[in-house]
């Protein structure tokens, strides 16, 4: 695509409206409308959200959270947020992040700095066997915490979609279902990951899936739950993924176009890109999926974390005691 998906979704994300706005109608001219018509709402709620952002809430620190690895770009510091009763999460302690098994040597060496301890991966077996074993440090240790859901079938469909390029099976209703399924079939390994965080010889800590959104996401949501942090700033984190992962979003959007047009013998500008946006390019109610279901099958994010994670509140206060200053 001529028009960088960066740029776009930079403006969106930190308040620069006319930019925006400018890139959005210069994107209007290009030849993917469907995919342009998607974007309308990336829009409205990027400039919705533009008067909030220009803020510089100082919670949402990304120069300092985002850390530049040439082999992941969505490798992240979940410290530095608010909680509501005035704490702070440290910094340097816990991190989110996609797959590790093409980092670099230069990577693996930053990882080394940052003193990593242990890396929980939530792939399943058959997404690890096609993708690679994670590439860490010297003295990480790895645990293999595969979330499996009902929802695996759908993991696999998407692997066979990014294959061919043909989404038709993949609903945009997929994302926020997804994470509604992992928040109740990956209790047993969301509980496994804040029991390790809490034990201090673990960290600094790292935990991803593929790409750092959906299983990653949710667990990143539950976690900075558990620790007071507001739902508005676990969306505004959610969020970041779209601008880490901005520049690859883009590749793989006009491969899978592109493969799609190969599939169905059409030209690339008359695929119908909309399950595919709507894959990639996240929006918040998205992550709210998560706290829905929660709140539907245990009342509150509290009762689903000792009810439904079996941490008792002794566990959780020591975590808290753990990863807040």
């Amino acid at each position: 695509m001529a028009l960088s998906f960066e740029g776009f979704l930079h403006a969106a994300h930190y308040g620069d409206c006319s930019m925006f706005l400018n890139r959005f109608l210069r994107l209007t001219t290009h030849r993917h409308y469907g995919l342009v018509i998607v974007l309308c709402l990336v829009w409205i709620t990027g400039f919705a959200g533009c008067m909030s952002l220009k803020k510089n809430d100082p919670s949402i620190d990304v120069t300092k959270r985002h850390i530049r690895l040439d082999g992941q770009s969505n490798f992240r510091d979940i410290g530095g947020y608010e909680t509501i009763d005035g704490h702070t999460v440290k910094w340097g302690q816990v991190y989110r992040s996609g797959e590790l098994p093409r980092l670099t040597d230069e990577d693996v060496a930053i990882l080394q700095k940052l003193d990593i301890r242990m890396v929980h991966n939530f792939l399943l077996e058959e997404e690890i066997a096609q993708r690679g074993e994670d590439r860490l440090p010297e003295g990480a240790t790895l645990v293999n915490n595969s979330i499996k859901t009902s929802a695996d079938d759908l993991v696999l469909a998407v692997l066979d979609a990014r294959k061919t390029g043909d989404f038709s099976k993949i609903s945009p209703d997929l994302n926020q279902e997804a994470h509604r399924i992992l928040a109740l079939d990956g209790r047993d390994e969301y509980a496994a990951m804040i029991r390790a965080v809490i034990d201090p010889a673990n960290r600094p800590f790292v935990f991803h899936c593929s790409h750092g959104v959906h299983r990653t996401g949710t667990a990143t949501a539950i976690l900075l739950s558990a620790l007071g942090v507001s739902w508005e700033t676990v969306r505004e984190d959610y969020l970041l993924s779209n601008t880490f992962r901005a520049e690859e979003n883009e590749k793989r959007i006009e491969q899978l176009t592109n493969e799609a047009a190969n599939t169905l013998g059409i030209p690339p500008e008359d695929v119908d890109t909309t399950n595919i946006v709507a894959f990639y390019i996240l929006q918040g109610d998205y992550i709210d999926g998560t706290l829905d279901v929660i709140e539907e099958e245990y009342g509150s994010m509290d009762k689903y974390l000792v009810k439904g994670l079996g941490l008792s509140q002794e566990k959780l206060s020591v975590l808290r005691e753990q990863l807040l200053e």
